[in-house]
């Protein structure tokens, strides 16, 4: 599988606001006939405290002096992959938009980067609803963004999310996150398609369930004669704890229990197939395989 670690668009440079934009880092991968490709939506600022709160303090501090990185602040990049073929164009999620961080919601741009329109989107296909998944659903009027695309998610996702009492239940710091995710579904209720686990949702890419993160996150595999791939979104959130102990509680997962048990069964799937995958927080565009290290697993980003 022919395989480009970073793929950087030289075109953007001559832009007349290139210094205005992030850098956009790509990663792409021939899948049988089609082109799987990441595109950035920014980045994510967050408190450590979101996902650490849970762990046992006196292994995470040296753990992370091992990949550089704060107890106090994390920065993940938002990787958003692209699957092209002869007769359609996917993407998997929509990203933050413009309401949601201001280090977020460069989609658009992206897209322009790799010479497409969101009106060239044929398909939206969600992992899960979460802010930086599907508030860039709509533009900054509050329209759809993706004007000819079906969106497909997850039916266990869906109703979740559209369950009235979510908001009450979820707890006050996601409060906002079921409100946001509900008017963004009501504005493609009658454009969406569901599916369920195990099903081909279109030719070629099946739906894996890996609940936990929310309660109906889904991962996707791409298969396409013998070659592969596993699309995890959040299932494994980053590239540091998520895989050196994914047995770990993440204060990130709804269901810190269920994501864990999820998090070692792809993992190990992963590593024992040695299947490329794509994870929407991970570096280097987010795309790479999985070794085995120790007590958990490493992420091998890139060609290496």
């Amino acid at each position: 599988m022919a395989f480009s670690r970073r793929t950087f668009v030289s075109t953007i440079a001559a832009w007349p606001c290139f210094a205005c934009l992030p850098q956009q880092v790509f990663a792409t991968a021939e899948v049988g006939t089609g082109i799987l490709t990441t595109v950035s939506d920014g980045h994510l600022v967050l408190p450590g405290s979101f996902l650490f709160d849970p762990m046992p303090n006196d292994e995470l501090v040296p753990l992370l002096a091992e990949y550089g990185l704060s107890k106090e602040q994390l920065d993940p990049p938002c990787n958003l992959a692209l699957y092209r073929d002869d007769e359609k164009t996917v993407l998997f999620d929509a990203g933050s938009g413009p309401d949601f961080m201001p280090t977020a919601g460069k989609l658009v741009d992206s897209l322009d980067a790799v010479g497409l329109a969101p009106d060239d989107v044929t398909h939206v296909v969600f992992t899960h609803a979460h802010p930086d998944h599907i508030w860039g659903l709509l533009d900054e009027f509050d329209d759809p963004l993706f004007t000819g695309a079906t969106y497909m998610m997850g039916r266990a996702e869906w109703d979740y999310w559209w369950n009235p009492e979510t908001v009450n239940t979820i707890g006050h710091a996601r409060a906002a996150f079921a409100v946001g995710a509900k008017r963004r579904m009501e504005a493609i209720e009658d454009q969406v398609e569901f599916f369920d686990d195990g099903q081909e949702i279109l030719p070629g890419i099946s739906a894996v369930a890996s609940y936990g993160h929310t309660p109906g996150h889904m991962s996707f595999e791409l298969r396409n004669g013998a070659e592969a791939a596993l699309l995890v979104g959040d299932a494994i959130g980053n590239h540091h704890v998520a895989f050196a102990r994914p047995d770990w509680h993440s204060g990130s997962d709804q269901d810190m229990e269920q994501a864990a048990r999820t998090r070692m069964r792809l993992l190990d799937r992963l590593a024992q197939e040695k299947m490329l995958m794509v994870g929407f927080h991970l570096p280097d565009g987010g795309m790479g395989r999985v070794e085995r290290a120790d007590e958990g697993f490493r992420f091998v980003g890139g060609n290496q």
